[in-house]
């Protein structure tokens, strides 16, 4: 969790926001409203009136996601929450992987991007970094910075 306000992980809106930034650099024509998310919190928590309300009754859902791990480590398998860009469509939701597989082996802050083309079917291309932190914020808005210069001044 890196929010202030953990609900902002746990709602899966930081992930869509990132699944629709890689979605429109590869040519999808989205808005916000056309990714599905899943939350991983009720909506009863979501609406919960402050952080420390929130906080509180978090552990209610705790058996419910225990059973979710229990039953993915019983096929050998972990729990990611996982954006998926596919033919026009962007996806965001808990989902059980294997635990070998590049998302299965992701911990901490870490992001991941797995690109699956017609080249990089059988083994898909792999970018994997530090998703959060002032440099790795700092070094995107660089970025963002100079390509938007560059459009201006062509």
């Amino acid at each position: 969790i890196t929010e202030p306000d953990p609900r902002e992980d746990l709602n899966g809106m930081d992930v869509a926001r990132k699944a629709l930034i890689l979605a429109r650099e590869i040519g999808c024509k989205l808005n916000i409203s056309d990714v599905n998310v899943e939350s991983m919190i009720s909506d009863k928590l979501e609406q919960a009136e402050s952080v420390e309300a929130f906080m509180d009754r978090l552990s209610t859902e705790d058996e419910a996601y225990r059973n979710r791990v229990e039953e993915s480590e019983g096929q050998g398998e972990v729990l990611r929450y996982l954006a998926t860009v596919k033919a026009g469509r962007c996806d965001v939701r808990l989902r059980s992987v294997p635990s070998d597989s590049p998302a299965g082996s992701l911990s901490g802050p870490d992001n991941l991007v797995v690109y699956r083309t017609a080249r990089y079917s059988d083994n898909p291309l792999v970018i994997r970094g530090p998703g959060a932190g002032p440099d790795v914020t700092a070094a995107g808005m660089f970025g963002d910075l100079i390509k938007a210069a560059s459009v201006n001044n062509s």
